[in-house]
């Protein structure tokens, strides 16, 4: 008699879906804001690290809270952090990367509106795939590969769609689509390569998602302090690390760190067609919330790239019943 697998509640789906969903619209919505409004501006350097650190102390809580106690977490991350120094540099080229990734995405947001922003980094499905048929020797099914042909095209339509020459955004920088454009491209170029090599880390150790998150964060925090001396040297000195900070400003460094955590916890539960919908949710909503916060122009042609991004998104994780086994039914 064979043991049937226990259903997950269905309520934990919807929970999902929506926690996916707002992540996905949110982020994208509030870094635009933060980027454009008036007032003095923020070094984004400085909001990416503050990102990395609060992530760090926060799955330094996790793993205390899995430990059992403060020493047994003490001793756990030491031996895993500390005492295998070769696994440890392994963390180093995503860290780097990802810092890389997290500024270009600020870079980004502030030449792009919202809705433009969310559509084009659906590019990162196209990355990701790329890096998963030469590095890890995957093989994609022929609605895959038209999936990725509807995004590009997709993509294509929605950057086409908005000509306007450079503006000037309230927060007195001017806008210009190709910087915004260029950025989302390397930092979906980023992703995509940085996705596949901390999958194969992952897969190659016992080491639970969390501990390596700490790795992470704890090789990131040198290298983003280097990135805000890099870029913004002359402003942190003069004016401190956290010029430009208010109650938004460290409401989206937590929002960026805690986002991502928190999808790791509830992803388990999302099957590819959920975060489908919730992707292409997040789209929907970043549109509809940009026309009415940044008198954002939805056009047909927009909306048409719009849709086949959307499009690609559920045809990528669509995977067609396998005929061989249908028959063993």
């Amino acid at each position: 008699m064979k043991s049937h697998p226990v259903q997950p509640n269905p309520m934990l789906k919807y929970v999902s879906l929506v926690t996916l969903t707002l992540q996905n619209a949110i982020l994208g919505l509030s870094m635009r804001y933060a980027r454009t409004r008036p007032g003095d501006m923020f070094l984004s350097s400085s909001a990416v690290l503050m990102s990395e650190f609060t992530k760090l102390i926060t799955c330094l809580a996790i793993v205390w809270k899995e430990e059992g106690s403060f020493n047994r977490a003490v001793s756990a991350v030491h031996n895993t952090v500390i005492r295998q120094p070769v696994d440890t540099l392994k963390v180093c080229v995503p860290s780097l990367l990802y810092i890389i990734q997290n500024n270009l995405l600020y870079v980004s947001a502030s030449h792009l509106d919202a809705a433009t922003y969310q559509v084009t980094y659906q590019l990162k499905i196209l990355t990701t795939a790329m890096f998963a048929v030469t590095m890890m020797r995957r093989k994609l099914l022929s609605t895959q590969w038209i999936s990725l042909v509807t995004l590009v095209c997709g993509v294509i339509l929605v950057q086409l769609a908005n000509t306007d020459p450079p503006k000037i955004a309230p927060g007195g920088h001017e806008q210009n689509r190709v910087i915004g454009f260029s950025a989302a491209l390397c930092a979906c170029l980023i992703s995509g390569f940085a996705g596949i090599y901390f999958e194969k880390i992952l897969k190659g150790s016992d080491i639970s998602v969390w501990m390596r998150n700490v790795q992470l964060s704890s090789l990131s925090l040198p290298l983003g302090l280097c990135a805000c001396f890099l870029s913004d040297y002359e402003t942190v000195m003069t004016k401190g690390l956290f010029f430009g900070y208010d109650g938004f400003i460290w409401y989206l460094v937590v929002l960026q760190a805690g986002g991502g955590l928190l999808v790791a916890m509830v992803v388990k539960y999302a099957d590819n067609i959920l975060k489908g919908f919730a992707t292409s949710l997040a789209i929907i909503v970043s549109c509809i919330a940009s026309i009415y916060i940044f008198d954002f122009n939805l056009t047909f042609q927009f909306s048409i790239g719009a849709g086949l991004v959307i499009m690609s998104i559920f045809l990528y994780s669509y995977v067609p019943p396998n005929p061989n086994q249908q028959s063993k039914v």
